[in-house]
């Protein structure tokens, strides 16, 4: 499955909240968040599901993360920060001994994220090749 291609901006509340004393103050935010579930319904009319953007870790690795969530865009858009549990579903592998946890919010929509392909994001991690720099 593709992951959904929805992008907002992050308004100024959200962006306060990451960079509010406490927060992880190594990086600035960025002003927009790209959706990280694979494609879903999103329609403004009928039902739809919220756009998610993990924006910030929790305190250890299985507490909860800060995420942004969204619907519609422009006067439409709806949005809220909060923090939500991870997804408790686990891949494994028997073959390999490979296991992979979700890297989604417990109860998203739609696949689990080793289900979701971002063709963008393997475009550039194919260009990060060792040995493929531009240099030659």
């Amino acid at each position: 499955m593709l992951q959904c291609t929805a992008v907002t901006l992050l308004p100024p509340d959200a962006v306060l909240r990451l960079t509010a004393p406490g927060a992880d103050s190594s990086a600035d935010p960025e002003p927009y968040v790209l959706c990280e579930l694979g494609e879903h319904d999103s329609t403004p009319t009928g039902p739809h599901t919220e756009h998610a953007a993990y924006l910030r870790p929790g305190r250890t690795p299985d507490s909860p993360a800060l995420w942004f969530f969204w619907t519609g865009n422009g006067p439409q858009l709806t949005h809220r920060a909060e923090t939500a549990p991870w997804c408790p579903a686990v891949l494994r592998r028997l073959d390999s001994g490979l296991v992979r946890r979700c890297a989604l919010f417990d109860h998203h929509t739609a696949a689990h994220s080793w289900d979701v392909t971002d063709p963008l994001g393997d475009l550039i991690a194919e260009q990060l090749v060792s040995g493929d720099s531009p240099e030659g």
